[in-house]
């Protein structure tokens, strides 16, 4: 399935238009900062009813100023919160996502049925995005790569998202009675709901871990042989370490629970678990690559991760995804780029953004659909 149009309204600095999209492949051609990667924010909007560049929604909003009178020197000014983006589907003229903010609350609707939660767009138009802020992965917080891990499992396994939502509440909680115990509140029987709350947490955590542990296993073959495809470098693989190592977990939060409460947060627990990428060479040490790898090693990495992802989609589920990327090309040389090309997973639908001087002709083929990205308006 792929994308037929986009419609955006007040969403970020795009033009208020339908703008039809419907082939497989879509050049987005512009200079920095008129409005490639807003359009590509605005599909994955609909994609996943969030954005891969910011947590806050408001962010996304034009923030245009309205003027409520004439224009004089006392003029009062309105801040426009309200978007939205809407994609027609390819599989009928009918079907639609339309996900749209209005005074603050987030509406999701499904060929005008309003969905309750966005899980229900997983299934519908799995889009992976390949942008700059993937580095984060590479070279940022292990939270970053935790973050990178789940959402690759969420895409095809929509219980692992359930159990991981169910973790992170019975852990919100557990923290907030853990701070509240630290800063002197009083909270009847302490103790006791911790006790209740301590196998709960167990219960989620050991499957989240389990999950995380078999994904692990198929993901690194997949992507080490990407990598090894694009850059020649063998042996790169991803090992997970598990924060919980006891195989009584219970037992085991029971043991730590003096230092979390000295703390006031739980110190342990698939929260805290680590991913790294290792690079095993013959009759040498195994050595964590990040930090060795130079800055066209880790954008690569970062890339590929993408990759992997998708196929690792396509395996678990049998579909393609629609492949969003941003200026992707722009770092590598002419054998990288033509070696990444290569090695993009199957997709449905792929946008591409470039700079005008780049060689985007090279890579058209002849039902490309090629826009220019100029002050927020797309045009042929």
């Amino acid at each position: 399935m792929f994308f037929n149009s986009l419609r955006t309204t007040a969403f970020r600095n795009l033009a208020d238009k339908e703008i039809f999209t419907g082939v497989k492949d879509v050049f987005l051609v512009g200079e920095n900062g008129q409005g490639k990667t807003n359009f590509l924010e605005a599909v994955y909007f609909c994609a996943y009813a969030s954005s891969f560049r910011t947590v806050r929604d408001s962010e996304l909003s034009r923030n245009s100023l309205i003027m409520q009178n004439n224009i004089t020197d006392n003029d009062e000014y309105i801040n426009e919160k309200d978007f939205s983006a809407e994609v027609k589907l390819s599989n009928s003229l009918n079907d639609s996502i339309l996900v749209k903010v209005e005074k603050e609350k987030k509406l999701i609707y499904i060929d005008g049925k309003r969905a309750e939660d966005r899980r229900a767009l997983l299934s519908i138009t799995p889009s992976i995005v390949f942008c700059h802020e993937d580095m984060e992965f590479i070279s940022g917080s292990p939270e970053r790569r935790r973050w990178f891990f789940d959402q690759t499992l969420s895409l095809y396994d929509p219980v692992y998202l359930d159990d991981l939502r169910k973790y992170r509440r019975v852990l919100k909680t557990r923290n907030s009675i853990l701070r509240d115990h630290i800063q002197g509140k009083q909270i009847d029987n302490f103790e006791q709901v911790l006790d209740v709350l301590d196998p709960q947490l167990a219960g989620y955590g050991q499957k989240l871990m389990e999950k995380r542990q078999a994904a692990v296993k198929e993901y690194s073959g997949i992507f080490g042989a990407l990598y090894e495809e694009v850059s020649g470098i063998s042996g790169l693989t991803i090992q997970y370490t598990q924060s919980w190592k006891e195989d009584n977990i219970i037992s085991h939060l029971q043991k730590r629970r003096t230092a979390d409460i000295s703390a006031g947060l739980s110190l342990s627990g698939p929260h805290r678990d680590r991913y790294q990428f290792i690079k095993n060479s013959p009759n040498q040490k195994s050595n964590e690559f990040t930090g060795s790898a130079s800055t066209g090693q880790r954008r690569l990495l970062a890339l590929l991760l993408r990759s992997a992802q998708s196929r690792c989609y396509s395996a678990m589920t049998g579909q393609k995804p629609v492949l969003l990327l941003d200026d992707v090309l722009l770092e590598m040389d002419g054998e990288k780029r033509r070696r990444f090309l290569l090695a993009l997973p199957d997709y449905d639908q792929a946008f591409y953004t470039f700079l005008p001087d780049e060689p985007y002709q090279r890579y058209q083929k002849d039902d490309t659909l090629i826009y220019t990205v100029k002050g927020g308006e797309v045009f042929q």
